[in-house]
């Protein structure tokens, strides 16, 4: 009784804090008042009553514009979690179902070269598990989606989750082994620029393009020598594992192509990268053990000790 006693001192209305959780997830008090199917004047009664009682300014009401400050920011993380650690728990007791469903976000790349290969190995481990893979051409708003994670490439600081580190990545040029028996390693990269080149376009992933690779890793080549052009990089993987020419391989991306030898790298030229992939998990939604049992397969998936 002694904690239920302390809870309530220090916490004296859920309620509010389910609204707050709401309003700053959405940054929007009509939205929040929407969603909960509650009045915009009482959804702002909640707010200022839980403001009244820390004594501080969790938001900032703009004129059509809602933001957290400092202080809402921390306590919005911690609210967020919990609630939707809450919230799972008693989906699941309520429906009596032992079956999860997990919606997953990733690139058409890291959906094909990483989740997919690790399904199998997941289905294995949860039996029960259903997984919903959604593409992304772009990085949307979490806070505006029903996806449990999302896997992302940069530098692991996003407003709108929580990011928990995949793996880093290096890019070198792969190729066939059948065309680097042909052809030969180039001595040079300067050798390394006319050789046929495979190339794809550059998305919000991040891709570098040849261009950006060579002067990365300080070479200057006045031309390349292009001899398939894709837009997806997808394509341009195929295209150098059929002896198409030289791609630029993400050497975590490509760990199984790599490990069971279908490419190969043409030199020992590696670009390290500043930024990696993580999985975000929206502000609102726990990390599962699921969730945890998948990075962890992802992980292994690329070689990571």
């Amino acid at each position: 009784m002694d904690g239920v006693k302390g809870y309530r001192r220090l916490i004296p209305s859920l309620t509010a804090l389910v609204e707050f959780e709401a309003v700053a997830r959405l940054r929007s008090f009509t939205n929040a008042a929407q969603e909960l199917g509650v009045t915009q004047a009482a959804v702002s009664r909640q707010i200022r009553l839980l403001e009244d009682l820390l004594g501080i300014r969790l938001l900032d009401r703009l004129h059509r514009k809602t933001t957290l400050t400092t202080e809402g920011e921390a306590l919005y993380s911690v609210v967020s979690q919990a609630l939707g650690k809450i919230a799972g728990v008693f989906d699941r007791l309520s429906t009596g179902i032992e079956d999860e469903e997990v919606v997953l976000a990733a690139t058409a790349a890291f959906s094909h070269f990483r989740l997919m290969p690790s399904l199998a190995r997941l289905k294995r481990l949860l039996p029960n598990l259903r997984v919903r893979l959604t593409t992304r051409m772009f990085t949307g708003d979490l806070r505006h989606t029903e996806v449990d994670a999302e896997v992302r490439w940069g530098n692991g600081k996003w407003s709108d989750g929580t990011s928990q580190l995949l793996f880093d990545e290096q890019v070198f040029p792969v190729c066939s082994p059948a065309w680097k028996d042909e052809y030969g390693e180039p001595g040079s990269l300067d050798e390394l620029a006319n050789m046929t080149l495979i190339s794809d376009d550059p998305t919000s992933e991040g891709w570098l393009t040849w261009e950006e690779w060579f002067r990365a890793v300080g070479a200057r080549p006045i031309k390349l020598r292009y001899g398939v052009r894709t837009s997806l990089y997808n394509d341009a993987v195929q295209a150098a594992r059929l002896g198409q020419g030289v791609a630029l391989g993400w050497g975590r991306l490509l760990h199984e192509h790599l490990a069971s030898g279908e490419l190969v790298a043409l030199t020992s030229a590696c670009l390290p990268l500043s930024d990696a992939y993580y999985l975000v998990i929206p502000h609102g939604k726990a990390m599962s053990p699921t969730v945890q049992t998948l990075v962890e397969l992802l992980r292994n998936a690329a070689g990571v000790a």
